[in-house]
């Protein structure tokens, strides 16, 4: 800011000068106070100037809308909503979010710092303030084969970028927990240089969780209990609340909120998919929800806009006050929490659900292209075989809105040459995950329980989060079929039956971002899912896409495959299919 941009806000705000902008006749939600004001709100350039009587060089009637700060959700990965940055902004922003807290831990996982570096340059192609956090664990643990790494070098440079807000999730909780070394080293680049730290810590408790928390940890999205929830708030983390497409935290974690503790409290999506949003929303659902539970509006307004700010550092928004930028939601009602206009920097960029501006994009094709390519080493149906000793074995179980899984033990049939023969009336099948980034030509193989399929197969290169191939199904023949047609398809998602192609989704950004607008995705998963359900008999209480591409998880607990084998979470160590 400058001397004569100061004095311009100045005087604005003491109406010696007619603002750039004003809104009048709205009910102002102010979140310090906690009460509604009215009074008109002043714009200078992109800033807020005051709230009170002014008149301005362009008028907007806001026609007894509310006026709220534009909605900051704490964590989201762009990635898992299948489409670029430009596009989730065109689809997020009229729904009232402002500010993304966005980790690219996925893209950046397959690209190493060009996937950072795309990220970056494509966020400025949007209205929506995408703020980065900079993935902290690439590869996410040493279990498995990932495209990127970033050291502790690279992460002490990429930081001095102010694009880059902090570091992001730090999911190797074993690490800093018992102090190993090459954490601390990442940690203290974080300190260094004065960056908030986003936490990954589902099911750490009492000792390990004061451990974790005195490494710097701000906060944690893994909370699924209130109790999880009260001990990280008490440690001083704040606590994401998350409700996504895959996971649905929210509503159990509002029953832990409080007057004393809701400023600790603040509200995520981490995974959305286009079809989530187009039914339900961003933020507002989560707002609708919050009310839906007995939470006071302002409270919930609170949770979505400047306890997010004041978590992240980001003074420079989440309230309608003086200096805060304009960013401003007007809602119909503050039940339903429908935008009905949407301002960023000042600007009226969405207007009755519609997106304002024109949608430029990122190329994927220059240098360094993101366009995925595939190092798979010399795969074949016959790695897809297990050679059991014994017919007691483990297996991964599913549970419904959740990507954490059970440590199942299960008594399954045995060919003559130990291979699993699957079973139409018991609800297990085998998973794979095949390395597709280093060509080493892992292959592992574990048992999946819970997924409901009853024919065909489903293959995909998003995989969480290394994004290594990942596929199921009933037969061997039609796994591989769909590994094979993934091959040569060059990434997305496959789904086959008895040898025939029935739906495919091509994702040509790194394998797991479409560069097709929110309605294509949204169009094609529409048909995946159907296809899933209806023809492969996927269970209905399970998102099938969304749910396979993260039992390659090994952060999330129990039991989890990765291309070196089946993992135990709990054990943070490898164990065998086979049962003791």
């Amino acid at each position: 800011m400058t001397k004569a941009e100061l004095k311009k806000r100045i005087d604005i705000a003491a109406g010696r000068k007619v603002a750039d902008t004003v809104i009048k006749n709205a009910k102002v939600v102010d979140v310090f106070n906690g009460v509604i004001i009215k009074g008109d709100i002043a714009f200078s350039d992109d800033y807020i100037a005051g709230v009170g009587q002014y008149s301005g060089e362009v008028t907007y009637d806001a026609k007894g809308c509310y006026a709220a700060p534009g909605f900051i959700d704490s964590h989201i990965h762009i990635e898992s909503s299948c489409v670029t940055p430009e596009e989730i902004g065109r689809l997020l922003v009229p729904y009232g979010t402002t500010t993304i807290v966005a980790d690219p831990h996925e893209l950046v996982n397959i690209k190493g710092m060009d996937g950072m570096t795309y990220m970056l340059n494509a966020a400025e192609k949007t209205a929506l303030d995408i703020k980065y956090m900079l993935p902290s664990c690439v590869p996410a643990t040493p279990f498995e084969h990932a495209g990127g790494f970033i050291g502790v070098e690279e992460i002490k440079e990429a930081l001095k970028d102010k694009r880059i807000l902090g570091l992001a999730e730090f999911m190797d909780y074993p690490g800093v927990i018992n102090a190993k070394s090459f954490a601390l080293d990442r940690l203290m680049a974080a300190c260094e240089a004065g960056v908030p730290i986003d936490g990954h810590s589902p099911q750490v408790f009492d000792n390990a969780l004061n451990a974790y928390a005195i490494g710097g940890i701000l906060t944690d999205h893994e909370c699924t209990t209130v109790e999880e929830m009260k001990q990280r708030i008490a440690c001083g983390m704040y606590v994401l609340m998350r409700q996504g497409s895959a996971c649905h935290d929210l509503e159990k974690l509002l029953a832990g909120v409080t007057q004393e503790n809701s400023h600790r409290c603040l509200l995520c999506s981490d995974d959305r998919q286009p079809k989530t949003i187009f039914e339900k929303g961003h933020l507002d659902e989560h707002l609708r929800i919050c009310i839906s539970k007995g939470i006071d509006p302002i409270i919930a307004i609170r949770m979505a806009t400047i306890n997010a700010a004041e978590c992240f550092g980001m003074n420079d928004r989440g309230a309608i006050s003086p200096g805060r930028r304009a960013d401003i939601v007007l809602l119909e009602d503050l039940s339903q929490f429908k935008a009905a206009q949407v301002f960023i920097k000042g600007e009226l960029v969405a207007d009755a659900g519609k997106y304002l501006l024109p949608v430029s994009r990122q190329d994927i094709n220059i240098k360094p292209s993101m366009r995925i390519s595939f190092c798979v080493k010399d795969f074949s149906i016959n790695k897809l075989k297990l050679s059991l000793k014994s017919n007691k074995v483990h297996t991964i179980g599913l549970k419904p809105d959740s990507v954490i899984t059970e440590k199942g033990i299960a008594q399954v049939q045995l060919s003559d040459d130990g291979d699993f023969v699957y079973d139409k009336n018991v609800d297990i099948v085998k998973l794979a995950v095949i390395e597709r980034h280093q060509n080493t030509g892992n292959v592992a193989v574990a048992l999946l329980q819970g997924y409901g399929i009853k024919a065909g197969a489903v293959a995909l290169s998003i995989a969480h989060d290394s994004h290594n191939i990942i596929a199921t199904g009933t037969t061997d023949l039609d796994i591989a079929f769909a590994i094979e047609t993934l091959i040569a398809q060059g990434g997305g998602i496959v789904i086959v039956k008895d040898g025939s192609v029935l739906e495919t989704m091509p994702l040509p950004v790194g394998g797991i971002m479409s560069d097709q607008s929110g309605e294509w995705v949204d169009g094609k998963l529409t048909a995946l899912h159907k296809i899933a359900h209806n023809e492969l008999g996927i269970n209905n209480k399970i998102e099938p896409i969304m749910t396979l591409c993260f039992m390659s998880l090994p952060v999330i607990p129990e039991l989890k495959l990765t291309d070196k084998g089946l993992f135990d979470v709990t054990k943070f160590d490898f164990i065998s299919v086979e049962a003791e």
